[in-house]
């Protein structure tokens, strides 16, 4: 199970509300539901081979220190230098079994699938499944997805298995009453009840983070274990919890079944996942970047900072500075929302994708790549033509800027590739110091049009300020990449001083 402080900050008492829906009751029992979904679910034992530390057993002729203790390393090197000559050496760490416990449900009785979450298994030379009969059957594993952190196994048994089914996790409600059972700390089968806590939780495991909290107790042991609704329909499964202790404070994660479907579908059917693959690199829109963008109705979406040469995007017609909006149809809320949303969407396929550019709404037609295992970063652009000028300063955003020569290019490390103005200063307590920019960071492109000398970037601000307005929004490149960065126009025309 993994698991995570979390430290809980207490809130001020509010007036209480009047009620607008009648409250749900609670059951009077769970047992009925117990009973029928408990034969479903399996604890999940995987070994493998570890190292076994030395000064233990296998190495009688070390004394014994504490794991980690600096005379642990001293006593090996000790009675090595000082053994009889000819004497046997010190042996080499010889090899023995860990073992991993966790849960599992089967999802097809006829032929054995069993949905578990991929770092109970992950590593396993050896994985049995035992059955709520404690039967143990060595089980295969038909594959695995880190990303989202799901194993499917398949057993073969003449036993007669229980199955059961996803339901649709969209329809789950903050309030709703849900089961949890699995196999904590060995124990065997438990159930726990509780409620939905929260929705669309990013507890920042991964890209494609959109958990279900709940308050149902959740341990090790639990992880790959499902959560139910109280129609006995698999809506999660558990995979995380929030503790200082590594048992159950009423904080626990599960992936929704909507999520978990998809991906079991593929694992089972051909061992890996395919992802839908757009090519983009995207920052999140803030309130000052739409303000820059006159984006209408507010911080929303995800701010290309980069289209991949060669990508689906970049062949579509996306390119760095528009923001995606809409994705086949779904929104993008935010940045975050638009990786899983485009994970989801199949390879191959062409989707409508509405961007915001140059103050209006396009729709350009997408053919989804399949996202690589890794991501390689492309070089482009051609070498700049510096002009041999004195560095200018930015009135009011603190900043001395200069054309890209070759003595700059060494000093700062730039690719002789680089093309746009270098910032060679940034005055404290500036726009620029309080937005983190820093000597050797590159402007390429300020309101979404390029630039390559000092007076492209004078000429660019002082229409925005003609124009009365308060933010300018540069495409900086630094050690990190490519970001954007919306700086406000202080003490001129059109922005507060």
């Amino acid at each position: 199970m993994r698991f995570a402080v979390f430290a809980l900050a207490a809130a001020m008492a509010a007036a209480p509300l009047a009620p607008t829906a009648q409250a749900q009751r609670a059951p009077e029992t769970f047992a009925p539901l117990a009973r029928q979904l408990l034969p479903a679910v399996v604890n999940i034992s995987s070994t493998q081979a570890v190292q076994a530390r030395p000064g233990r057993p296998d190495a009688p002729d070390v004394p014994q220190a504490p794991p980690g203790s600096p005379f642990e390393e001293f006593f090996r090197d000790f009675f090595n230098r000082n053994r009889p000559e000819g004497g046997p050496q010190q042996p080499q760490r010889p090899q023995r079994r860990g073992q991993s416990l966790g849960s599992g449900f089967v999802i097809d009785a006829q032929a054995g699938i069993v949905v578990t979450n991929n770092h109970v298994i992950d590593g396993a030379d050896e994985i049995n499944v035992i059955l709520a009969d404690n039967t143990s059957i060595r089980a295969e594993l038909l594959g695995t997805d880190p990303r989202t952190d799901i194993a499917v196994l398949r057993i073969r048994t003449d036993k007669p298995l229980t199955a059961v089914t996803f339901g649709n996790s969209d329809e789950a409600q903050v309030g709703d009453w849900v089961l949890a059972i699995g196999n904590p700390f060995g124990l065997g089968g438990s159930v726990t009840a509780g409620i939905v806590s929260a929705r669309g939780r990013d507890i920042r495991q991964g890209l494609y983070d959109d958990f279900i909290q709940t308050d149902a107790a959740i341990n090790r042991g639990n992880s790959g274990g499902p959560l139910f609704n109280m129609a006995g329909q698999v809506i999660g499964i558990n995979t995380a919890i929030y503790s200082p202790s590594g048992g159950s404070i009423g904080i626990g994660f599960s992936i929704p079944s909507n999520l978990a479907q998809r991906i079991v579908a593929q694992l089972r059917d051909g061992g890996r996942v395919r992802r839908g693959w757009l090519g983009v690199n995207i920052q999140q829109v803030t309130d000052e970047i739409a303000e820059a963008l006159r984006l209408p109705g507010g911080a929303r979406g995800a701010l290309v900072a980069r289209a991949q040469d060669d990508g689906p995007a970049a062949k579509a017609g996306i390119r760095s500075g528009d923001v995606i909006l809409r994705f086949n149809g779904a929104d993008v809320r935010e940045m975050r929302n638009l990786p899983r949303i485009v994970a989801d969407n199949t390879v191959g396929t062409q989707v409508p994708v509405v961007i915001w550019r140059d103050g209006k709404e396009e729709t350009v037609t997408v053919t989804l790549g399949e996202l690589p295992t890794e991501q390689a970063q492309a070089a482009g652009g051609q070498p700049a033509q510096p002009e041999p000028a004195r560095p200018v300063e930015l009135t009011g955003l603190g900043l001395l800027v200069a054309p890209i020569t070759d003595e700059l290019r060494q000093r700062f490390s730039l690719r002789a590739e680089q093309r746009g103005v270098v910032i060679v200063e940034v005055a404290p307590n500036s726009p620029a110091a309080e937005r983190e920019l820093r000597p050797g960071d590159v402007i390429v492109e300020v309101q979404q049009e390029r630039v390559s000398t000092p007076a492209e970037v004078q000429e660019r601000i002082a229409r925005l300020r003609q124009q009365n307005r308060g933010v300018a929004l540069f495409a900086v490149e630094g050690q990190g990449g490519q970001r954007f960065v919306p700086l406000r126009l202080r003490g001129e025309r059109g922005a507060p001083g």
